[in-house]
């Protein structure tokens, strides 16, 4: 893999984003650190990250953290928003699955994704993967809209966990009404489909921050020249300040300029500080 050659690449504009904006993410970034933590732990809300965000209410969780990724549903009075949290995966976990030529695209399940194109595929093993827990989700975040009288959801997830969060906003979406406000937010996000899906993202209204810090390696795989693209609204640490771009622009700014190659990337990136918040660190 490479940045494309000057003629070939095509900038959006690149822009600093202020302080100010970048600590807002925090409460959401201690949601995705605290998805690490078992199913019982969230549930009591009892983790060293859970009590960054103090006030939540945890309403569901599962998983079982290998075979199934913990997950946590719930409500935060303070951000007026269901909480949706995914697991993620070590660096050393997720390598290997994002690399291997065996784990290629496919169509969305028909079941949970009911009309959508065929033309939009993903990779295989997020699919599978986002299949275990997608009914308990949507049942747990159906019954808050109500109880808690909002119509706002947002969902959010570190690596393994940032990709299942992204396919369940777009799997939300289809199921919840279409009142309900939703917000993405997620931290060293792979690639998780085609340039259908990233296209289908874009142009769904789900809100979706991507943010990727220095020269983590998983934001550039699986690799564009195997048919992937990453959507659009990426904002990007630097050792300097933090910038926001399109599409898998390749400006020197973005993820894709910076880690030209994912042997160019430092795999203690990926974990993080999204200001001055590891993720992970607390479970």
């Amino acid at each position: 893999m490479g940045v494309p050659p000057p003629f070939l690449q095509f900038h959006l504009a690149v822009a600093a984003i202020p302080a100010g904006q970048v600590s807002s993410y925090k409460p959401y970034t201690y949601f995705a650190s605290a998805a690490y933590c078992s199913a019982n732990t969230t549930k009591s809300w009892s983790c060293g990250s859970c009590q960054a965000n103090s006030d939540f209410k945890p309403v569901a969780a599962g998983g079982y953290g290998t075979s199934v990724q913990y997950w946590f549903v719930g409500y935060s009075p303070s951000l007026r928003s269901v909480i949706v949290a995914h697991q993620g995966t070590s660096t050393k976990s997720i390598l290997p699955i994002l690399t291997d030529v065996m784990f290629a695209q496919e169509s969305l399940n028909a079941t949970l994704f009911s009309g959508m194109d065929s033309e939009i595929r993903v990779h295989s093993g997020f699919a599978g993967e986002h299949v275990k827990s997608a009914s308990a989700v949507l049942a747990a975040v159906n019954s808050m809209l109500d109880t808690f009288n909002t119509s706002s959801v947002t969902v959010t997830g570190h690596s393994l966990g940032a990709a299942l969060a992204l396919l369940d906003s777009v799997y939300l979406s289809l199921h919840l009404p279409v009142s309900t406000n939703f917000t993405t937010i997620t931290y060293g996000l792979p690639r998780v489909g085609n340039k259908n899906f990233a296209d289908y993202v874009d142009a769904h209204n789900l809100s979706l921050t991507r943010i990727t810090n220095k020269k983590d390696p998983i934001p550039v795989v699986p690799e564009q020249v195997l048919g992937y693209e990453h959507p659009s609204g990426e904002i990007h640490i630097t050792n300097k300040s933090s910038s926001s771009a399109g599409q898998d622009d390749g400006n020197a700014l973005c993820s894709v300029g910076e880690v030209a190659d994912v042997l160019e990337g430092i795999l203690s990136d990926h974990d993080g500080r999204c200001d001055g918040v590891r993720i992970c660190a607390a479970c």
